[in-house]
This record gives C-alpha cells, sequence and structure tokens, in this order.
C-alpha cells in the first residue's frame, strides 16, 4: 500500500479512482468526492471534512476516524466497509452499500442512516437522531446498539438484534423476519404490519404495541404499564411474564400473561376471533 501521512486534500475529486492507499493523519478539506471509485483503502485517523468522500470504494478500512457534520452522504454505493471506533457527526450516512460493519461507533446525527443497505453488522454502536435509521435494509445482525430515534428498522428484513435499548416510535414497521433478545423496545406503536416478529425476553413500553402483526412470536416478555391495547388485529403466540394493562381484540394464537388489566373483545374483532387468553399461573 502507498502511504500518504499527515497531509490535507481539498476540492473535487483529489484521490479520485486511487487503488490501494493508506491514508495516516489524513484531512480531506471542503470539496466533493475526495476518495470516489477507490478500492483497496485503509484509512486511520484521518478527518472528512467535504461531501461524499467515499462514493463506489470497495473494499475499506476506517480506524480512528472523525467524518465531521459536513462530510453529509458520506459512504454510499459501496462494498465491503469495515469502521471502528469512529465518530461519525454527519446525517444520511450509508446508502445502497453491501457489507457494512460497524463496531464502536458513535453516530450522534444518524437521521437518514443505513438505507437500502445488506449485509450489516453492527457492535457496540450507538446512534442518536437517528430518525428512519436502517430503512429498506436486508440482512442486519446487531449486538449492543443504543437507538435514540423514531421509526427504525422500517420495511427492512432478516434482522437479528441483541442486548440492545432502542428508544423508537413505530419500529420495526413492515418488517419481516426480526428476531429481537434480551433488549429494551420503548416506542408507540410498535411493529405494526410486521410478519414473522420473534421477541425473546425483551420489556416494552409505549402504547399500542403490537398491532396488526402476522406470525408474531413472544417468549418470556415483559410489559410496561402504558403498554396499552396490545395485540390488535394480530395472530400471536406470546407468553408474557408480566402484568398487561389491556389487550383488544386480538385475531388468532395463545396469548398467556401474569394479569390483565383488561380484555376487550368487541363488535370488531376479524376471523377468525379464536385467540386464545389466559393466566400464565
Amino acid at each position: 500500500m502507498k502511504l500518504i501521512e499527515n497531509q490535507e486534500f481539498g476540492g473535487e475529486r483529489p484521490l479520485y479512482c486511487e487503488r490501494g492507499l493508506h491514508l495516516r493523519g489524513v484531512t480531506i478539506h471542503a470539496g466533493e468526492s475526495g476518495l470516489k471509485e477507490c478500492a483497496d483503502i485503509l484509512c486511520e485517523d484521518c478527518t472528512f471534512e467535504g461531501k461524499y468522500p467515499l462514493w463506489n470504494t470497495e473494499p475499506f478500512t476506517v480506524r480512528h476516524c472523525t467524518f465531521k457534520e459536513t462530510a453529509r452522504a458520506a459512504v454510499w454505493y459501496s462494498r465491503n466497509l469495515r469502521m471502528k471506533d469512529t465518530l461519525v457527526e454527519a446525517p444520511k450516512m450509508f446508502r445502497d452499500c453491501t457489507g457494512v460493519s460497524l463496531e464502536r461507533v458513535q453516530l450522534p446525527n444518524a437521521q437518514e442512516t443505513l438505507w437500502h443497505c445488506h449485509d450489516i453488522r453492527l457492535k457496540d454502536v450507538k446512534a442518536e437522531h437517528a430518525d428512519y435509521i436502517m430503512m429498506y435494509c436486508d440482512g442486519i445482525e446487531v449486538d449492543n446498539l443504543h437507538l435514540l430515534g423514531n421509526y427504525g428498522f422500517q420495511y427492512s428484513r432478516n434482522i437479528t438484534i441483541r442486548n440492545s435499548v432502542l428508544h423508537t416510535k413505530d419500529a420495526f414497521w413492515e418488517t419481516e423476519n426480526c428476531t429481537v433478545y434480551d433488549s429494551l423496545i420503548d416506542g408507540e406503536f410498535l411493529a405494526w404490519n410486521s410478519r414473522n416478529l420473534r421477541l425473546v425476553r425483551c420489556h416494552i413500553r409505549g402504547t399500542q404495541p403490537l398491532c396488526y402483526c402476522d406470525g408474531l412470536v413472544l417468549e418470556d416478555c415483559t410489559f410496561d404499564a402504558e403498554a396499552d391495547l396490545a395485540f390488535e388485529y394480530s395472530d400471536v403466540q406470546a407468553t408474557v411474564r408480566s402484568h398487561v394493562h389491556s389487550v383488544k381484540n386480538p385475531r388468532h394464537g395463545h396469548i398467556r400473561c401474569v394479569s390483565y388489566g383488561e380484555i376487550i373483545l368487541d363488535d370488531n374483532i376479524k376471523a377468525p376471533a379464536d385467540c386464545i387468553i389466559e393466566r400464565l399461573y
């Protein structure tokens, strides 16, 4: 690899179409497309200030770097990214990418981030102001994500999440094949219109969770007091090891809880209207 160390670049496409670069202590100043169409890139201790610095790039590794807010839309149409110990202040990161691995990455301004991406791996990641994060993605593996932002994971498929804290209303809308283990999910209108969502030992907060779901499974979960009007029009198999404030018109399945505040079964229930609701003990 060719080493470029402690240098500064700016303007339009300063390192366009380069191959086999090791950037150390480099600053990419204002401008556009600093490393566009590059391959075999290693960035260490670098600062990115200009727009669109890493488009159509493959493969590349980023360690101990900073993407300033002005480096918006920094990584699009790229493949095989490994990013560690990096601060990403820029919004709209990671679009139409395949093979994205983030470890110990901070995303304090993560709105509209990780869209239309495939094969995503997140470990020890914190994302704030993260409205619409991970939309229209396929193949997501997450361990220890701390998420603050609404509408997370909408329209995504084939998701596994572990040991995470998700403060996000309207999360998991229209997702397919999603499993969440040992996590807090805090937000209104959780997972409406989802298919094959499985929650294992999760704690659920927020009103009207888990409605209009097909193939919904809960294993040993708990509900907060405000998680009311749950399971409306859902096909559900649930074991809830806590009190549930209210259940409304589940369509089909079997729900077992420690106790119930209210069970609402009215004329608006949908066929087959045969869900069994009972106490655990």
